[in-house]
């Protein structure tokens, strides 16, 4: 059976697959690992028959803000582009497709500004898939030193499965994955 290392956060720390064993989940409880993120040994299959989430952050610096001190909202969907990319590639590792591109940008929503010198921290989660396509509403969190965590921004990528043909042109190809 072949395995890979990823990084994925769950939810709940009930999600733990049972074929990771109890070996496994020992080892994680004992470090802290309880929830949050974890990182881990598991099968490729298993991703197509759980949900999970994905995480990437980023901190924002001057190049990044625009005349108010605020994060550009382009360099928001940028990054959150780049979140459902990340999200995109986690599930498309063992298939057939070489890359996924981003198709569509729906319900883009901005809630809160995000300053200089926070953080932004965002949570890929898989809506649905398609033959080839993919659903990934991306939240983006923001969060400072002397505040708390708050929801920045909020959008759903449609991504595409892509494979590179012999003559250098891409076409869709399925994916093969689903959410159970």
């Amino acid at each position: 059976m072949y395995c890979q290392k990823i990084y994925l956060v769950f939810k709940f720390r009930y999600h733990l697959p049972r074929r990771c064993g109890v070996l496994f989940r020992e080892k994680c409880f004992s470090r802290g690992l309880t929830g949050g993120a974890l990182s881990f040994y598991f099968n490729r299959k298993f991703m197509s028959d759980k949900t999970l989430t994905v995480a990437y952050s980023q901190l924002v610096m001057p190049q990044d803000a625009n005349v108010i001190g605020t994060l550009f909202g382009g360099q928001m969907i940028s990054w959150m582009d780049i979140a459902a990319s990340k999200a995109a590639h986690r599930l498309l590792k063992g298939t057939a497709a070489d890359a996924a591109v981003t198709r569509a940008i729906d319900a883009t929503e901005f809630k809160a500004p995000v300053h200089v010198g926070e953080w932004v921290n965002f949570e890929s989660t898989f809506v649905s898939l398609g033959i080839s396509s993919m659903v990934i509403l991306v939240k983006a969190y923001a969060e400072g030193r002397h505040d708390e965590r708050r929801l920045a921004c909020i959008a759903e990528f449609t991504m595409v499965a892509i494979r590179r043909k012999k003559d250098g042109t891409y076409e869709k190809v399925s994916h093969g994955k689903q959410i159970v």
